[in-house]
């Protein structure tokens, strides 16, 4: 039994093998882009807001105030780094209930993406707030010795995030389908329901930890400029 869906190859253009996780990938950014389209086009001070238009200010609004809780700021970069993030996280672990869709969080080479974009914005983040010669030094601190420790347990962080979203996905995925095998009617609805709230919670999951490792860069450059 595949256990990725980078195993299933939907098409190829001149060679390149397209699998699944991609495709997929590209059905869940369509739905996003889509959805966005369709609450935003009318997005005038003299139309009234509709019930989708309310629903989307209400999730952008929770995202904000998460975010402002953790970094105790509110950033408009941050909220849109974060929340692309969750959104897509989110919408593609709740394709979870569509029979038939992989969902490309259930792939390593995704989650190890979405990961690497943390791992490159991190930096980011900290030399966009302080410089980047200030930023640098904290790989410095307490002490030049603590350069190759300090660079590992950045690529560490990286590492754990990704781990932790495929596992998570995966292991869901594999149960449903061992479960299927044995009582095809039954167990299936149950652990898709909580496959899907395992989803949502590590969408969540992912989106504080990479918000609390840009604050911590943020934070670091912050209490350096005094001194």
């Amino acid at each position: 039994m595949p256990l990725s869906p980078d195993n299933y190859i939907v098409f190829t253009i001149g060679g390149l093998a397209i699998n699944k996780t991609i495709t997929n990938t590209w059905v869940v950014m369509a739905l996003l882009t889509g959805v966005s389209y369709l609450i935003t086009r009318n997005l005038r001070p003299d139309v009234p807001p509709s019930r989708w238009r309310i629903t989307l200010e209400v999730i952008v609004s929770g995202i904000q105030d998460q975010i402002a809780e953790i970094t105790q700021r509110r950033d408009r970069q941050l909220l849109s780094f974060v929340g692309t993030l969750f959104l897509f996280i989110f919408t593609s672990n709740l394709m979870t209930v569509v029979p038939g869709f992989d969902v490309p969080t259930g792939s390593l080479s995704t989650t190890t993406a979405l990961a690497l974009s943390v791992l490159v914005a991190v930096p980011l983040f900290g030399m966009s707030s302080h410089g980047m010669r200030a930023y640098l030094r904290t790989y410095l601190e307490p002490s030049f010795i603590m350069l190759p420790f300090n660079i590992v347990s950045e690529l560490l962080r990286a590492i754990s995030l990704a781990m932790r979203l495929y596992g998570n996905i995966m292991s869901g995925g594999v149960i449903v389908a061992v479960l299927l095998s044995v009582a095809p009617f039954f167990f299936p609805v149950m652990m898709s329901m909580l496959s899907l709230l395992t989803g949502v919670i590590q969408a969540y999951i992912f989106s504080v930890l990479a918000t609390v490792y840009i604050s911590s860069a943020m934070a670091a450059q912050t209490t350096k400029v005094p001194k």
